[in-house]
């Protein structure tokens, strides 16, 4: 499949994007990525994903899948070396389940967390709620190497921004979200998952990305202040 048409857009810091780009990877599939700029949307981006106007954008022999979800579910379902997803129904739709859980209730709250520079009680509560969020997740791990057993699979690469990320946002948010007491099999998971060959070649430079979520923070910071 070298010959296909596999394009990738995205943006350098992004999650999303990174758990398309590490999907290919494991598969062995061949691709072009497109850098994006967020802050200046291109035509390009606005006419691939016009609903959104987001990241990423995965473009297949010139058919376009959005949401980074649904990519991987659609990566899996085309290349079927190495598979994500289990044959069984009900773990698939567990799995989904558990994606679906951490990007509605744990990403927004850690982010959210971090932004609350101005909002003692607001960050406190935020916290609370992602530490109840990984409280869960925690709770699945335990006992596995990784969320697919012996592999990384389709929930890994979908909670692989808590390894690379998340760590960054408890540094500019001066939190402790993730606490390696509470959430000893996660931080384990974390060291096996970024110590994978395809994943620690595969990760956004944590000083750059540091500079970049300090100065996204008070922006946010001082837009929810405003908005109060």
């Amino acid at each position: 499949m070298a010959s296909e048409e596999v394009k990738l857009i995205g943006y350098w810091a992004s999650a999303y994007r990174f758990r398309v780009e590490w999907a290919l990877i494991l598969k062995g599939v061949e691709y072009e990525y497109i850098e994006e700029d967020l802050f200046n949307k291109s035509p390009r981006l606005l006419e691939l994903n016009p609903v959104h106007k987001k990241i990423p954008v995965f473009i297949h022999n010139g058919k376009v899948v959005l949401e980074s979800l649904v990519i991987l579910e659609y990566i899996d379902e085309i290349w079927k070396n190495n598979p994500l997803l289990p044959q069984d129904p009900y773990e698939r739709a567990m799995i989904r389940f558990w994606a679906k859980f951490a990007d509605e209730k744990l990403v927004l709250s850690a982010y959210l967390a971090m932004c609350s520079l101005e909002d003692e009680k607001g960050k406190a509560e935020k916290i609370t709620e992602a530490m109840e969020a990984l409280e869960r997740i925690e709770g699945e791990l335990k006992g596995k190497s990784f969320f697919g057993g012996e592999s990384i699979g389709y929930l890994d690469l979908a909670l692989g921004w808590i390894s690379h990320w998340l760590p960054v946002w408890d540094e500019v948010g001066s939190m402790k979200i993730l606490d390696p007491l509470k959430f000893p099999a996660i931080i384990s998971w974390m060291n096996r998952f970024t110590n994978h060959k395809v994943i620690k070649n595969k990760l956004p430079p944590r000083d750059k990305m540091v500079v970049f979520f300090q100065e996204r923070s008070k922006i946010i910071s001082t837009t929810l202040t405003k908005n109060k």
